[in-house]
C-alpha cells in the first residue's frame, strides 16, 4: 500500500508529484471529468499534457480533499492526489 500524500502541497511539490505519477503511477478520471471533457472536446491526452506543462495552483480544500489546478490560457484541469502514486482528475474544461 502506498503512503498518503501529506497536504497541502506547495505548487512546485504538486507539479513534481503530478509529473512523477503521470510517468510511473496511475491517473484516474472521475465520471464528472469524463462528461466535462466530452462536452468541451478534450481528450485524456490533453489533460495529461496540461498536468505536465500547465501552471499548477492550489485549488483549496473542498469536499474533504485538497484540490489543485493545472491551467493554461485555453484549458484547466482540477485534480487531487489519492496517494503518492495515484492522482484523480476531478473536472476539466476548455475556456470559451
Amino acid at each position: 500500500m502506498t503512503d498518503p500524500v501529506i497536504e497541502p502541497l506547495k505548487e512546485p511539490q504538486a507539479r513534481k508529484l503530478a509529473r512523477e505519477i503521470i510517468e510511473d503511477g496511475v491517473v484516474e478520471f472521475s465520471n464528472h471529468s469524463q462528461d466535462e471533457m466530452q462536452q468541451d472536446q478534450l481528450t485524456a491526452l490533453d489533460c495529461l499534457n496540461l498536468l505536465r506543462g500547465g501552471v499548477i495552483q492550489s485549488g483549496g480544500f473542498q469536499n474533504g480533499e485538497w484540490r489543485y489546478r493545472a491551467a493554461t490560457a485555453r484549458m484547466c484541469v482540477v485534480f487531487t492526489f489519492r496517494s503518492e502514486t495515484c492522482l484523480r482528475v476531478v473536472t476539466a474544461w476548455r475556456f470559451k
